[in-house]
C-alpha cells in the first residue's frame, strides 16, 4: 500500500512532537525537511500535512510556516471524528490506489475518516464487509459492486440502508437494481472510442475480449458493438471472447487454441481493461504473434502499466484521482445535506494513442 505511506509519516510526527517536547505554537519541519528525512515524494508529504492538519495536530500559516497547533496539548479535546465505509473490490497496484487516495483526501480535507474493506469481487466478501460498516456505525458508505451485472445476495442490506437513511455512492459501475447515485467513466464510450480508433487506422475485422461479469464488461462490449454497426461490419458476435473475472489470469492459457484461431481471424484486438491487454501482449509474444504487425492491441484505463509495457498501449484514461473525489464529495453532500438529491456523474474518457495499433492501407 505505498499509496498509504503518509499514515506512516503522520505517527511518525506526532511522536516526534511528543520526544522533542514542541509545544503549541512552535514551529514544525518543512515539507522539504520532511521529503529529506522519509525519502518520499512532496505529494505524499502534503497527504500527511493535509491529515494532520485534520487532526489539529499542526497548523499552517500562508506565509509564515508550519506550526504546532494549540490543541496538541490536550488531545481529548480533539472533535470526534466521523467515520465513511469504502469499499473496494480490489486494491492493487491498478487504478485502485488513485480512486482510494482521491477518496481518502476529500474526506480528510472535510473532517472525516476513512474505513477500507476490499472484496476481491466477491459477493459474500461484500456482505461481510457492508455488515462489518453497519455494525459499526458509518456515517456513509462509497462502495465499488462485485460482478455487478450478476444476481446479487445483498439487496436486502441495501435496501436497509436506503430505509435507514444511510448515505450511498457508487463508484466505477452499479447495480442495475440500485437507486443510489453513482460516479463512474462513461464505459459504453470508452468502448466505442478504442474501437472508432481501429477502424479509423484501417481495420475491419476486429476481436473483443471483456468480463462478463461486471456491468462495466457489458457497457464496453456495448460501446465496441455500436462501432462495429456503424462502420456496417456484420458478424462481429463471432469475434466476441467473453470470460470471468475468477479466470482473468487463466484464460490465455485454457482457451489458447481458441484464442490463435481469433486472432488468426482478426487483425485488431480491443480489451476489456490494460491488463487484459498486458496478458494479450504476453500471449502474442509467445505464441508468435507480432504487435502491432499482425495484431494490434487497445485497452482501456491508461494504467500506470499502458505506458511501460513491451508495446506502449493505445487506451483510453480513466479519471481514477478524480473518480475518488468526485465520490466523496458527492457523499459529504448527502451526508451535511448541503445538496439536492445527487444524481450519477460520468466522465468522459480520453484517447491516449501510442504503439501498439498499425495503419492498414
Amino acid at each position: 500500500m505505498d499509496n498509504f505511506k503518509y499514515l506512516t509519516i503522520v505517527e511518525w510526527a506526532k511522536k516526534y512532537i511528543e520526544t522533542e517536547g514542541l509545544k503549541p505554537n512552535d514551529r514544525f519541519l518543512t515539507e522539504k525537511e520532511l521529503c529529506a528525512i522519509h525519502g518520499v515524494s512532496r505529494q505524499t508529504v502534503r497527504q500527511a500535512m493535509m491529515r494532520l492538519e485534520s487532526e489539529n495536530v499542526i497548523c499552517r500559516v500562508r506565509g509564515s510556516g508550519t506550526f504546532v497547533s494549540g490543541r496538541t496539548a490536550a488531545p481529548a479535546a480533539a472533535p470526534v471524528k466521523k467515520t465513511v465505509g469504502v469499499i473496494s473490490t480490489y486494491f492493487s497496484d491498478y487504478i485502485f490506489p488513485h480512486i482510494v487516495t482521491g477518496i481518502e483526501s476529500v474526506l480528510g480535507e472535510a473532517g472525516y475518516q476513512m474505513q477500507l474493506s476490499i472484496t476481491h469481487n466477491q459477493v459474500l466478501e461484500e456482505t461481510q464487509a457492508l455488515e462489518s460498516m453497519i455494525s459499526s456505525g458509518v456515517c456513509g458508505l462509497i462502495v465499488e459492486p462485485s460482478k455487478s451485472a450478476l444476481p446479487n445476495p445483498n439487496m436486502p442490506l441495501y435496501r436497509e440502508l436506503r430505509e435507514n437513511g444511510v448515505p450511498l455512492v457508487f463508484f466505477n459501475a452499479k447495480y442495475p437494481w440500485a437507486d443510489f447515485p453513482c460516479v463512474a467513466m462513461d464505459d459504453e464510450a470508452a468502448g466505442k472510442t478504442v474501437t472508432d480508433h481501429l477502424f479509423d487506422n484501417g481495420h475491419r475485422s476486429i476481436a473483443g475480449i471483456f468480463a462478463l461479469d461486471d456491468i462495466q464488461g457489458h457497457k464496453r462490449y456495448s460501446g465496441f458493438m455500436r462501432s462495429c454497426l456503424e462502420h456496417n461490419v456484420k458478424g462481429f458476435e463471432q469475434n466476441v471472447f467473453w470470460y470471468s473475472t475468477a479466470d482473468r489470469n487463466e484464460i490465455f492459457r485454457y482457451a489458447r487454441d481458441k484464442l490463435v484461431d481469433l486472432f488468426s481471424e482478426t487483425t485488431a484486438a480491443v480489451c476489456y481493461n490494460d491488463k487484459m491487454a498486458v496478458g494479450l501482449l504476453q500471449f502474442c509474444r509467445e505464441n508468435g504473434i507480432s504487435v502491432p504487425d499482425d495484431l494490434s492491441v487497445v485497452g482501456i484505463d491508461d494504467s500506470r502499466y499502458a505506458a511501460i509495457c513491451e508495446v506502449p498501449l493505445t487506451t483510453v484514461r480513466h479519471p481514477h484521482s478524480m473518480l475518488g473525489s468526485a465520490a466523496a464529495e458527492i457523499l459529504i453532500g448527502m451526508i451535511e445535506r448541503t445538496r439536492p438529491e445527487p444524481s450519477d456523474r460520468i466522465f468522459t474518457p480520453e484517447l491516449i494513442v501510442r504503439n501498439s495499433v498499425a495503419v492498414l492501407k
